[in-house]
């Protein structure tokens, strides 16, 4: 078992299994006893501890991905930096690698292809935007949920784009991985946003074709290729591949980063044309190196026509140019015959140009014009409200929180200010939303409502109660929160807190009769219909027609209407009978005595004042054992001298006695006034192996 397995960390951190290995770090899945959620924790392993490179790249990863808030950014939750031990605490994210995903799949679907590029773009632009270049970006160190949304990782070897220095290992050696790092990481020089998209091209180039655009057996190989190699382009690998996004990618894998893509939001641009149109072409013409074929190949390469095209790209154009004229021989007289041809048509074209001019101006094509400088305008008043802007350009705004920003302030656009493009074109705005954003506060299961919207209302946002039922909370208590604590948003924000109404009411069915049944099938006949019995409260009663173990009575009742789930109380035959014990008394006349009645030695009943005669007395006994003796002793009245009268001994499982002995039992009386003489009554004393004949049966 790994050695911090088990562990916890700084009190609340219980670390329960590996989950990943890195070149600097191990990551755990752990418990957060406190908030009461699963996190991700990264421990630097114990061999860099003391290593200044490794531990200085750790902590710059807790740096950058500590300013970042982007749905598409693994968050971190809380570093610890100490001699022993260093480690950072990140959400927990609950999925695979890009990698694995496209080992799997092989070449993805375009559409599936898009959908991940233009989550990973969006992400890299709030870093950029942030002054942080990523320099590791991979499919190893992008993370898919299941629903297919993206977390990009690994920040530990980013570097702050706006520092006044560049970071101490560039200059002296390459970072990153090899088969994703750029031309110019390759050669270890000072790296940009624009070093990121390079990988971000790499990784469509993987998703589209299935294979990694430069693979050899060492990495050095592979470094070689990225500087001086072209790769094959896509189409020759999958020929499903649209002609736009292969432009797409390629453009942004050129060796020369002044001719990629110069930040994600154009990149993204061009996704978005693609996305509304599948079937564009941009017609971005590549140049490698010294291949003075190559932009023509590039022109042959487009599909569906020979013919030459307009070509968007300014500097693809001028190259064309350029190589056009550098084939061209230059013999000295149709130089100068052309010279003055040039001029005679110089003349007539400026006077047609004149005409048109004075006809409408705008008959020889759309008019290029240069877009203005709007980064930190007003919204409302420098676009909405200025007429010529919005006669000149196709506006289109997103809006993004930031705190860098205030409200409604143009903090992005593209194209770029001072290009020069069509009248008309769509131009993009990002505006602030200018709402810091703050965390929702950790609401846990069972709080009382008025405690946890409070704490809400005090964090800064709007509470929406909605109530709904629950199994085992409480009514009255909090069930959860959406979104959940510790998720970023802005102040104002609605946080909606479901409160439990306890459990739901559910239709009535009817219960089984289950009486006259052995009590093992009544359960079952129960449990079947959704019925609990509890077998430790099942009551055992004596019975004069059921045998042991049958249901004489339940509650609810049998053919009544009752809740699921709720429980029967059963009460279950003993097997023994309930006895009545009936006692013949002395025919003695006129005397008056005392009775009591034993159980097994115990005393159950007594009778004062009984006046003989009386023909009997009965007593009733509810035993559950086999066999038990009943004693009755009678005494002259006041006297307490009683004496042994009758002995039954009882059968428990018929109730009746199965033996009756009588003792004699008399009162020695005297009359007056007749002095000579004296009268004495008595009984004849009597034994009997069974009850006297004149003695009533008990009832069954």
């Amino acid at each position: 078992m790994d050695k911090y397995v088990g562990k916890r960390l700084d009190g609340r951190y219980v670390l329960r299994e590996i989950i990943g290995v890195g070149g600097m770090a191990y990551v755990y899945k752990a418990y957060d006893e406190i908030d009461d959620r699963i996190v991700a924790v990264k421990i630097l392993k114990e061999e860099y501890l003391n290593n200044e490179e490794f531990s200085r790249r750790f902590k710059n990863e807790s740096k950058a991905i500590a300013i970042l808030s982007h749905p598409n950014v693994v968050r971190v939750i809380d570093v610890s930096f100490t001699t022993g031990l260093q480690y950072i605490v990140m959400e927990y994210i609950d999925g695979i690698t890009l990698k694995e995903y496209i080992e799997q799949q092989k070449a993805l679907q375009w559409k599936e292809v898009v959908h991940f590029i233009v989550q990973i773009l969006h992400a890299l632009q709030h870093a950029h935007d942030k002054g942080i270049v990523h320099q590791d970006v991979k499919p190893q160190n992008i993370m898919l949920l299941a629903n297919g949304t993206i977390k990009v990782t690994d920040f530990g070897i980013a570097r702050f784009s706006r520092s006044s220095t560049p970071s101490s290992e560039q200059g002296d050696k390459a970072i990153g991985s090899v088969h994703y790092i750029s031309p110019e990481q390759a050669r270890a020089e000072i790296t940009d946003e624009k070093s990121d998209i390079y990988s971000v091209g790499v990784m469509m180039y993987e998703m589209l074709t299935g294979k990694l655009p430069f693979e050899s057996d060492n990495a050095v190989s592979v470094a070689i290729m990225q500087m001086q190699s072209t790769a094959e382009r896509p189409t020759k690998i999958n020929p499903d591949i649209p002609e736009g996004l292969e432009e797409i990618t390629l453009k942004a894998m050129q060796k020369d980063p002044l001719a990629r893509y110069q930040s994600a939001a154009e990149m993204l641009y061009d996704i978005d044309e693609f996305k509304n149109n599948p079937s564009i072409r941009f017609e971005y013409q590549y140049m490698s190196g010294n291949d003075e074929t190559h932009y023509e190949e590039a022109f042959r390469n487009i599909r569906g026509t020979d013919r030459e095209r307009p070509v968007r790209n300014k500097r693809a154009k001028q190259a064309k140019n350029d190589n056009d004229e550098a084939a061209r021989p230059i013999p000295l007289i149709p130089i100068l015959a052309g010279v003055a041809g040039a001029l005679v048509l110089v003349v007539l074209i400026v006077g047609v140009l004149s005409l048109l001019g004075q006809i409408g101006g705008s008959a020889g094509g759309v008019e290029n014009i240069f877009v203005p400088n709007l980064l930190n305008k007003n919204y409302e008043l420098d676009v909405v409200n200025n007429e010529e802007l919005q006669r000149n350009f196709v506006i289109k705004t997103s809006e993004r929180i930031s705190s860098e920003y205030p409200e409604n302030t143009v903090l992005e656009q593209y194209p770029a200010p001072g290009r020069e493009v069509k009248k008309g074109s769509q131009l993009n705005l990002t505006i602030s939303r200018g709402e810091a954003q703050v965390d929702v506060p950790t609401i846990k299961q069972g709080e009382e409502r008025d405690v946890a919207v409070n704490r809400i209302k005090q964090a800064g946002f709007v509470a929406k109660e909605v109530m709904a039922s629950h199994d085992t909370v409480e009514a009255g208590k909090v069930i959860s929160i959406s979104p959940n604590g510790g998720e970023k948003l802005p102040k104002g924000s609605t946080v909606t807190v479901y409160i439990s109404s306890g459990k739901e009411p559910v239709e009535n069915i009817t219960v089984p009769n289950v009486i006259g049944h052995a009590q093992a099938d009544a359960i079952k006949r129960l449990t079947e219909k959704g019925f609990k019995v509890n077998e430790s409260a099942i009551q055992r009663v004596n019975h004069p027609t059921y045998g042991e173990g049958v249901v004489v009575a339940q509650t609810p009742e049998g053919d009544t209407e009752s809740a699921p789930d709720s429980e029967i109380i059963l009460t279950v035959s003993s097997g023994y009978r309930d006895a009545e014990v009936v006692v013949d008394l002395p025919t003695q006349s006129g005397v008056t005595v005392d009775m009591k009645v034993e159980l097994d030695g115990v005393e159950k009943y007594s009778k004062a004042g009984i006046m003989l005669p009386t023909e009997s007395q009965s007593f009733s006994f509810s035993e559950q054992r086999e066999e038990y003796t009943v004693k009755v002793s009678l005494a002259e009245s006041g006297t307490g001298n009683y004496k042994p009268y009758a002995t039954f001994k009882v059968s428990g499982r018929t109730g009746k006695p199965v033996s009756t002995e009588y003792s004699q039992f008399t009162v020695v009386t005297t009359t007056t006034p007749a002095p000579t003489t004296t009268t004495v009554a008595t009984t004849e004393p009597t034994t009997e192996t069974t009850a006297p004949t004149d003695l009533a049966e008990p009832q069954e």
